[in-house]
């Protein structure tokens, strides 16, 4: 299993060797301990979603207060992607900054993201099938949007024309959330992972 860091502090790409033979197909998708070598700590296995885009679909960008934040472990299942991390901590080097990895059912990639980044996808066939790992349950009221064609941000979507869900389409701008005090900030995110121990949950007290 490859995992190499990401130009965005806190995310990763995953790609796992597949053995195949007449039969079929075998391999990994997900080793926790292989994970854990590479970003410091296990992730906490709270939530796992599944999500079918038609082709052109734009979901996110999705991010979650820290803490607790959430934490995916994201790969396609079936068809393709342009999965999207988005720094979005405030006073990070990188802020505003994008990334996309090219998901899909061939080369069977995966990213890893961290708590306080932004993520999101654009389907690149129909019926593009993501499943992802989650460190933490849904929870509506910590759960926040960044408008995934703000300008300022400048994401590279490979759809014609996007197609988003009312939510995202009524997010704020980056500026707009920033303004709003709704996005993360870096040192409070760094110190959260820090903070992570053996069973992938915070053990500080100021946490």
């Amino acid at each position: 299993m490859k995992i190499r860091e990401l130009s965005i502090e806190g995310a990763w790409e995953i790609t796992p060797p597949q053995h195949g033979d007449p039969r079929g197909m075998f391999m990994e998708w997900y080793r926790f301990d292989k994970l854990a070598e590479a970003v410091g700590h296990p992730l906490r296995l709270a939530q796992a979603n599944l999500s079918v885009s038609a082709r052109g679909v734009v979901r996110g960008v999705h991010f979650a207060d820290v803490p607790p934040g959430q934490a995916k472990y994201v790969t396609c299942v079936r068809g393709a992607v342009l999965d999207v991390i988005v720094d979005l901590r405030v006073g990070s080097p990188t802020f505003g900054r994008w990334e996309g990895v090219r998901l899909d059912d061939t080369d069977r990639r995966a990213v890893y993201l961290s708590e306080g980044l932004g993520h999101g996808f654009c389907a690149l066939t129909d019926d593009a099938t993501l499943s992802y790992l989650c460190s933490a349950t849904y929870n509506p009221s910590g759960e926040h949007a960044v408008h995934p064609l703000d300008e300022e941000l400048g994401i590279e979507w490979p759809a014609e024309v996007p197609l988003l869900s009312a939510r995202d389409d009524a997010a704020p701008t980056l500026a707009q959330a920033r303004e709003r005090g709704l996005l993360p900030e870096y040192d409070n995110c760094r110190r959260f992972v820090a903070s992570l121990g053996p069973d992938g949950m915070s053990h500080s007290t100021g946490m």
